[in-house]
């Protein structure tokens, strides 16, 4: 079954709040990176209080490191739980890579979102980590598919085989990031569309859109950049209609991190999304 559908939601930035709270959007949630909220108080707590009256929340960890070679930081993840048990979010999501590493106890956080190697033995220890996380939150997470640049020469299976035990063994719910699988098809030489027709979408419980930037490798061909910095990219949007037509309605996010516009031109995106959807439902209600 897929998750419960929030409806369209866009990523929270602080800039925004005064535009928010004057026009009351239409929006179903908002999504905020957990490690922004991990203190006390102060500003940023006042303002995700002041949303929570009013909105869902799904609130998106970019720091626990569920592929990492160690053993979770559990720190980290407390202070995970702080943040859920506060605010009582819709979804609790991660993603598939690791970004910590254990130098002799010394714990090195690296400020990137790492690949991981697709075989047994990772996909045990991932397992593991998923398992801890909702065991300690109490609830299921979702987790999100990455966006590669290259594979692994010792991989043992692909990453929707790998997706699908870690969906099954652990229970997890996912997340399907459309950009993501864009950019990895383009870098790796794969049909994005053939992806998303394999990809376990029943246990999917939030997409995710965004946009991407463009250079180029060493042997001069396209190399895509998960930058989270522009609009959504025409193909990205193709192949999101191909997977709400499959699927019908799915919680849906859109991501801009770096390079924030403003509140209208965000907000327009989130509003793009609730049209196709709305449109791709009425179609389908006519042709019963």
């Amino acid at each position: 079954m897929i998750g419960k559908y929030h409806g369209v939601g866009v990523g929270f930035k602080p800039e925004h709040f005064k535009d928010i709270v004057e026009s009351h959007p239409n929006l179903g949630f908002f999504e905020v990176h957990a490690e922004n909220y991990m203190g006390d108080g102060g500003v940023p707590h006042r303002m995700l209080s002041a949303l929570r009256e009013r909105y869902q929340l799904s609130v998106h960890g970019v720091g626990l490191s569920l592929g990492t070679m160690g053993e979770l930081d559990q720190k980290h993840l407390h202070r995970l739980k702080n943040v859920v048990d506060r605010y009582q979010p819709a979804l609790v999501s991660e993603h598939l890579a690791w970004s910590s590493h254990d130098e002799a106890k010394n714990l090195l956080f690296l400020n990137d979102l790492l690949p991981i190697p697709y075989t047994q033995e990772t996909l045990d220890r991932v397992v593991d980590h998923v398992d801890q996380t909702q065991t300690t939150l109490g609830r299921q997470i979702l987790v999100e598919n990455p966006s590669t640049y290259v594979a692994f020469s010792d991989t043992q299976m692909s990453e929707i085989d790998f997706i699908s035990e870690l969906q099954k063994r652990s229970g997890c719910g996912l997340i399907l990031d459309v950009n993501n699988v864009y950019i990895s098809a383009n870098n790796q030489k794969m049909d994005a569309f053939e992806y998303l027709d394999a990809f376990p979408t029943q246990s999917v419980g939030e997409i995710h859109l965004a946009g991407h930037a463009e250079d180029v490798d060493d042997s001069g061909d396209k190399l895509l950049i998960d930058a989270h910095d522009r609009q959504i990219a025409p193909d990205v949007w193709d192949l999101y209609r191909h997977v709400i037509q499959k699927t019908g309605e799915i919680t849906t996010l859109i991501e801009w991190d770096n390079d924030v516009p403003d509140w209208p031109t965000l907000y327009q995106e989130a509003a793009d999304a609730q049209s196709l959807m709305a449109e791709i439902g009425a179609n389908t209600h006519a042709a019963q």
